[in-house]
């Protein structure tokens, strides 16, 4: 299977599940795993921001990433999450790392510190030269403090043979247009973002690394592969009936939205570690409304 082909489609962000004391419920995980992959979820990602991962060691890291392998049973492609505003420990970090079974890495540009254009590209630089594994990099401004620019993301597409693809998560459309008009025809352009999924494979990009696709697996699968179709019309008006759970699910933070929209359904505990907090009961009634009104239009 080659790349475009691996991360065509919906990828989701896996959430970690916790326990009532806040370790990692890795029966949960599993169940998770299952509900995506027979709701027709074309890759998964583990450890990225939805995952918690800044609140994970070393070991957890580890059980989370065997967990997901041996339930996927090489069902569907996985990525794992790799980044760090440290590049040295990153590179460390890749080379004392086993990733059985994973096929790609998904990098977020470096965070907190802000680096020049020049910073993040020497950073992605060293961190293909240390890794064979196909790199997905990651742009989200609004977590990292900086924003790779559409230049930047060309020279890394064009000087670096790892690096694939981009999750964007700029949330500016001129910005996403330009980057696939402009970008290598190998190199694939992946919304990072729920709202503009649609946008972007409407504009030329492959898919979506996607945080609600976990919760409503069939439903989202359905309206990316609209979208892939060229069908926009339709993926455009399955998109208007999965809005109002996109707003929702964002509104106390991710991923205490994701978490309490997979409780409703079974698939998870709603805790998370702090400094994040639980959705609130307001919350939690929202989101059960929005589904069953969400449900009752897939009925009907």
């Amino acid at each position: 299977m080659g790349l475009t082909s691996q991360w065509t489609g919906t990828g989701t962000a896996l959430v970690t599940p916790f326990t009532d004391d806040l370790e990692v419920d890795l029966k949960a995980l599993g169940d998770l795993v299952e509900f995506t992959i027979e709701g027709g979820i074309d890759y998964l990602v583990v450890l990225g921001t939805t995952g918690e991962t800044a609140t994970l060691d070393a070991q957890e890291k580890q059980a989370i990433m065997r967990r997901v392998s041996e339930v996927n049973a090489g069902r569907v492609p996985l990525m794992v999450g790799v980044g760090s505003n440290n590049t040295r420990a990153l590179l460390r970090e890749v080379e004392q790392t086993d990733f059985p079974d994973y096929q790609g890495i998904l990098s977020v540009s470096p965070y907190y510190n802000r680096p020049t254009q020049e910073g993040i590209i020497a950073h992605f630089k060293a961190l293909d030269a240390t890794t064979p594994l196909p790199i997905m990099v990651y742009n989200v401004p609004a977590r990292t403090g900086s924003n790779m620019s559409v230049e930047t993301t060309i020279t890394l597409a064009t000087e670096c043979p790892n690096i694939f693809a981009i999750k964007e998560a700029c949330g500016d459309l001129s910005q996403l247009e330009a980057l696939i008009r402009k970008a290598p025809e190998d190199f694939m352009v992946i919304s990072g973002d729920d709202f503009t999924a649609v946008p972007t494979v409407a504009l030329g990009g492959q898919g979506v690394v996607s945080v609600l696709a976990q919760g409503i697996p069939s439903e989202f699968s359905q309206m990316m592969q609209a979208g892939l179709a060229k069908d926009v019309p339709r993926a455009e008006s399955l998109y208007a009936a999965l809005d109002p759970l996109v707003r929702l699910i964002f509104r106390e933070g991710n991923p205490a939205g994701i978490k309490a929209l997979l409780n409703l359904q079974g698939i998870c505990g709603t805790q998370v570690r702090l400094p994040l907090l639980p959705a609130s009961p307001d919350l939690q009634e929202s989101l059960s409304n929005a589904l069953a009104k969400l449900r009752a239009k897939v009925v009907s």
